[in-house]
């Protein structure tokens, strides 16, 4: 028996297009074999001259646009799209969930008592997904009683690169201080961090800013860093395989679009700060962010505050809602996060490398806070836990 014929309409020029590929790859050596036809390509070309003709069984394909669709819809073959971006497309898709991005953006952004927010996305109409990342995240801060400042894109096209910093700069510039700024990827996170450099805001003093995909490039080439979030693309391209799969063997497609959550939240310097006025809550803040994974404790890093105790808590707790023992472990907990979801280490190794005790204390404090354990909380966000 062949083995299925699989054409992948995938995009090599952006971090998240591999990432979608490398889990295809993962599925395909798991419950292969395929014939993969595949050329590199970016998003949003138009469909490739070789669609018309093609004789395949399965494609998996990013749509982009109305031209890519129309031209898949005349292929025998089944198609999955990994894309979301249009409305009432036929085909089943495989996607990231856009609330669930929203949601750990603003719980990130609220949990350092920020309450000022911001959006910047691409222009309205051009992008499905990234309107609704907009809309959804300006409803979420609405629904928390704050306002969420949105970009407003100019009706006539910018002339060039520097105009439009121009234009970026003179909104970021009028915003509150501090803002917390969500941008719909890491694209726009890179020239959002570069347009408050032309203006000399300081970022994440001034302006926080949060990309999404995790891009380690655009991330790193940041100047700070953009801490940004991990959308996991290569499980999306996983199910998507899968779902093929299913469809290719006779199973029904799904009747609404499969959406998954996102991994996690990478902090990088973009912001690594905690936005409050109080001068000795934000040092103590600062503190436990640089010595969150020391061998320490809240009284060694309280020491040589002038305050007493008692006072000190209640401006704490009136700053952010929450003890400094407790801010110590959230950050602890968010450290944990990360290596379980980007790294192979072990519980154990990860309970001395953050928490600085046995793996038994590390587990009970991460399922207390978390509402799960470390190990089943990595094989919901890894493919099979690895």
């Amino acid at each position: 028996m062949r083995p299925p014929k699989i054409a992948l309409l995938v995009e090599t020029s952006r971090e998240y297009g591999r990432g979608i590929l490398r889990g295809i790859i993962r599925y395909q050596k798991e419950h292969g074999p395929w014939s993969i036809y595949f050329k590199p390509q970016g998003l949003g070309e138009p469909p490739p001259k070789w669609l018309h003709n093609w004789r395949g069984d399965g494609i998996l394909a990013r749509i982009n646009d109305k031209r890519m669709a129309k031209a898949l819809s005349t292929t025998s073959a089944y198609v999955v799209d990994l894309r979301n971006a249009l409305p009432s497309l036929k085909f089943p898709t495989v996607a990231i969930s856009n609330q669930s991005v929203v949601d750990l953006a603003a719980e990130h952004f609220i949990e350092r008592g920020y309450k000022n927010f911001a959006f910047c996305g691409t222009p309205l109409g051009e992008n499905r997904n990234q309107d609704e990342k907009g809309d959804l995240f300006a409803k979420l801060i609405s629904e928390r009683k704050y306002i969420c400042h949105t970009y407003k894109y100019p009706k006539v096209k910018f002339k060039s690169w520097d105009a439009e910093q121009r234009h970026i700069g003179s909104w970021l510039k009028a915003l509150p201080k501090p803002t917390a700024l969500l941008t719909c990827h890491d694209d726009k996170g890179q020239q959002l961090i570069d347009a408050c450099g032309r203006i000399k805001l300081i970022v994440p003093d001034e302006i926080a800013i949060l990309g999404i995909d995790n891009d380690p490039f655009l991330c790193n080439l940041s100047s700070p860093q953009l801490s940004s979030i991990d959308v996991y693309p290569e499980r999306i391209g996983y199910e998507a395989a899968a779902l093929l799969d299913k469809l290719m063997k006779g199973e029904k497609a799904p009747t609404k679009p499969l959406l998954f959550e996102p991994r996690g939240l990478i902090i990088r310097q973009s912001t690594d700060f905690t936005a409050v006025s109080d001068p000795i809550v934000s040092l103590i803040t600062k503190r436990i962010l640089e010595k969150a994974c020391e061998n320490t404790d809240i009284e060694h890093l309280l020491n040589d505050i002038p305050i007493s105790r008692s006072s000190l808590f209640r401006r704490f707790k009136e700053s952010i809602g929450r003890s400094p023992k407790k801010e110590l472990t959230r950050v602890r907990i968010e450290l944990a996060k990360s290596f379980l979801t980007s790294s192979t280490l072990r519980v154990e190794e990860i309970a001395s490398k953050v928490f600085h005790s046995e793996s038994k204390h590390f587990i009970e404090v991460f399922k207390k806070t978390v509402g799960t354990t470390p190990l089943l909380y990595r094989k919901e966000r890894t493919l099979h836990g690895l």
